[in-house]
């Protein structure tokens, strides 16, 4: 009989995630080829959610609650819930309920006929401008920057083997990146196609600046791409001068009337400066998160754990 890890980051969900862990628990319950347990990590929210999580705990004996000691993102909290799961199949989906738990099953015969991950893909998202925004420039940046296939559809909602993920738990740097982790371990991914429900109870925990931090954590980590990028704009500028000076020394001495322009001199070098400062600030954040890495920063810090076994360290460092 094979095992399932449910793994599930919260944050913010004190008034939703009883009801996802429900329609897990009735859902499975419908399959009785696979027995399970829940990981609920707690990413330091500010509500209530890790009191609602103990609660759970302590109804159900395969629930186990993580409460990390600070916001680590959602992707450390995932790392996190990887580590604890020992499931033969490991599904990780999210807290506000918009992801479906009850087509698990879906998911679960992709795995069964073959595929290594199996993502949900959505016909109709029901994100808000600004997530669906996010995902449009994630997408482009995984394709681009990590060779992911156009026609894959990657999703907070998924289902990966366990060797996948033992392998992406290999992984001990500080900056993880989810879908760089499992591309890294597998191309045998395939999409199903799943509901995508509206969200009932508050709003993204995405800003912004989260959103363009994640996507530095993907393309630093896990690709030198934007480097090549900065060495072929590089040689494409010191080409471009090499032949304006050669055609300005030619201009000056077929016609030596015409001035040197002053205005077009300077925004030449304005726009290289630009660019060069562009470059070198790429190379710095390189160099910050290797600096940072060596320095063992680490990905999450559980503070307290809950269900089944106590950890005998309330300040475990991973």
């Amino acid at each position: 009989m094979s095992k399932i890890s449910f793994v599930i980051p919260c944050y913010r969900s004190a008034r939703t995630i009883g009801g996802v862990v429900a329609e897990i628990q009735d859902t499975m319950a419908s399959l009785p080829a696979y027995v399970y347990d829940i990981f609920l990590v707690n990413d330091c929210s500010p509500d209530d959610t890790y009191e609602v999580i103990k609660a759970l705990c302590a109804a159900h004996d395969n629930i186990r609650g993580i409460s990390l000691a600070r916001n680590f993102g959602q992707h450390a909290a995932l790392m996190a819930g990887l580590r604890k799961s020992d499931g033969d199949i490991v599904v990780c989906l999210d807290d506000d309920g918009q992801t479906p738990a009850n087509e698990v099953g879906k998911l679960l015969e992709g795995i069964e006929s073959g595929s290594d991950v199996v993502y949900a893909s959505y016909d109709n998202k029901k994100h808000s401008a600004f997530r669906n925004f996010g995902t449009w420039m994630n997408d482009i940046m995984t394709r681009t920057m990590l060779g992911k296939p156009r026609e894959l559809h990657l999703t907070s909602y998924f289902a990966a083997r366990r060797f996948v993920v033992e392998s992406m738990l290999r992984y001990e740097n500080s900056y993880p990146y989810i879908i760089g982790l499992v591309l890294r371990a597998t191309r045998n991914i395939t999409n199903v196609p799943v509901s995508h429900r509206s969200r009932e109870v508050g709003t993204s925990g995405y800003t912004m600046k989260k959103l363009l931090g994640l996507w530095f954590n993907g393309f630093t980590a896990f690709s030198i791409f934007p480097l090549r990028v900065a060495t072929a704009t590089g040689v494409m500028f010191a080409g471009a001068g090499f032949v304006y000076g050669i055609y300005t020394v030619v201009k000056k001495f077929v016609n030596p009337q015409v001035p040197l322009g002053f205005s077009s001199l300077m925004a030449a070098v304005v726009f290289i400066g630009g660019m060069l400062m562009i470059m070198l600030g790429l190379i710095g954040e390189y160099i910050g998160r290797i600096y940072i890495s060596i320095n063992n920063s680490p990905q999450y810090v559980i503070r307290e754990e809950t269900g089944g076994k106590e950890s005998a360290d309330e300040d475990q460092v991973e």
